[in-house]
């Protein structure tokens, strides 16, 4: 009778927890207001993918099985937790195990056309500033890649480059920041 009663305390503080955590209890946080944090870009050699991510687990094991470091690409928005209280972007992350190419889009519909056709969510998101906080992150598209035919990019040189060279210019994917402050 004791562990019954224990386990209903338990469930009680549990669901007590989770109304906390939906009603946003006391956070009434801005966008501005929330943390940035560092999203990584790492670069694999043998498909010229770039892939983003904020998570240094990830990362670094990439790394450890020879994807290039390029260190920081730019900067989200809070954490993962912080996503549904502040008004932020969330940007999505598919797989496409045909080409071992990522791509990222902040429009769910393009998600569920993708994963019709084969691709996988790797149900990893990335949360970004609104439209009009941070910087437009461009998105191009390589018509001849086999791999990493989308790249992502805040420098404007980089997208007018790519596009000299025979990319095609998709506009803006999303916002990002460019530094921590």
């Amino acid at each position: 009778m004791k562990k019954k009663k224990q386990s209903i305390i338990m469930m009680v503080m549990f669901i007590g927890l989770c109304l906390i955590g939906v009603m946003g209890f006391g956070s009434k946080a801005s966008a501005a207001d929330l943390d940035r944090h560092e999203i990584y870009r790492v670069y694999n050699p043998n498909s010229g993918e770039h892939l983003f991510t904020s998570s240094n687990h990830e990362r670094a094991l990439l790394i450890n099985v020879g994807w290039k470091d390029e260190g920081i690409g730019f900067y989200g928005q809070g954490g993962i937790g912080n996503w549904k209280q502040a008004k932020a972007t969330h940007v999505y992350r598919v797989y496409n195990p045909n080409a071992g190419d990522h791509h990222y889009t902040a429009n769910a519909n393009e998600v569920q056309n993708l994963v019709r056709v084969g691709w996988h969510d790797d149900n990893i998101g990335l949360i970004m500033p609104p439209e009009n906080l941070g910087q437009p992150v461009y998105r191009l598209y390589n018509p001849n890649a086999k791999a990493g035919a989308h790249h992502f990019t805040l420098f404007k040189y980089e997208r007018d480059h790519l596009i000299k060279v025979g990319w095609k210019d998709e506009g803006i994917a999303f916002n990002a920041y460019s530094s921590l402050k």
